[in-house]
């Protein structure tokens, strides 16, 4: 059935670049991480522009699936010492929460400057499952550690994954694109880590195009990440539309999948 893919998907695609779609398959014994050498994270200032971390503002986004109002995601920037601290939710509505219910939080800590992810947690409440999820990212040891607790088991896992010097989550991810120059034909390629095997993503920028969403009428860049191997690959595409100025706010993401197309449109910009 599809849906709880849909479902996954709503809580997700806000809060990564790129990997964001369903919980990605088991990898074979032999597989290994997919990093080329021109994938790296930029460090902020590094790259052109005048991107500057949008701290005190709340993103509020309206969800629809297949026409019916899914649900409401919401995403905040804090400054957080020499960190950054974002906060997020996610939360079914309507119909669609009458068929699974989804209740999750998030929050992720990255590098204020270099842009490389700290930790990451989640707690995740979907259907009759409810889990707490923390990844680590131990560059001294270039591993990414994952310890996760199954509420309703209780049960518990720790699982460690290789990760290079610098890499993102699919938390901060949405924010290290809103940092790069965004220029129309450019393409950027970056190491992304959610607790599992690392994978490269690759950011190709599509276009500028208008569009209107309930927060009002906006200028902007389209965006188009894609996994180049495991979790979004060859599951559908992705974009997201960032503001064409040097605030580059997601104002709007689509996941278009074989199931069914879901849409976050910005409902409301809550600023300093």
């Amino acid at each position: 059935m599809a849906r709880r893919p849909a479902l996954r998907l709503l809580v997700l695609v806000l809060l990564a670049v790129a990997a964001l779609a369903q919980k990605p398959a088991p990898a074979p014994a032999a597989a290994q991480d997919v990093i080329t050498t021109n994938s790296r994270i930029i460090p902020l200032g590094a790259a052109p522009g005048a991107y500057k971390h949008p701290n005190g503002q709340t993103l509020v986004y309206d969800v629809e699936w297949r026409l019916w109002r899914a649900g409401t995601a919401t995403i905040r920037l804090d400054a957080a010492g020499a960190e950054e601290k974002i906060s997020g939710s996610a939360d079914s509505a309507g119909f669609v929460s009458l068929l699974y219910t989804v209740h999750d939080r998030f929050e992720a800590f990255f590098d204020a400057k270099t842009l490389c992810s700290r930790q990451i947690t989640k707690t995740t409440e979907e259907g009759f499952r409810k889990r707490q999820t923390q990844v680590h990212f131990d560059y001294a040891r270039r591993k990414a550690v994952l310890d996760e607790k199954d509420l309703k088991k209780g049960t518990a896992k720790h699982v460690e994954n290789d990760i290079p010097a610098c890499a993102t989550d699919v938390l901060s991810g949405l924010f290290y694109g809103a940092s790069l120059p965004l220029e129309p034909n450019a393409t950027y390629t970056f190491p992304l880590n959610d607790g599992g095997k690392t994978a490269d993503i690759k950011l190709t920028v599509e276009a500028r195009e208008k569009i209107k969403t309930p927060a009002g009428e906006f200028n902007t860049v389209r965006v188009r990440p894609e996994s180049l191997v495991g979790l979004v690959k060859s599951r559908g595409k992705i974009w997201i539309w960032y503001t064409d100025d040097a605030a580059h706010t997601p104002v709007q993401m689509r996941a278009k999948m074989a199931w069914g197309t879901l849409t976050f449109r910005l409902a409301r910009w809550d600023k300093k």
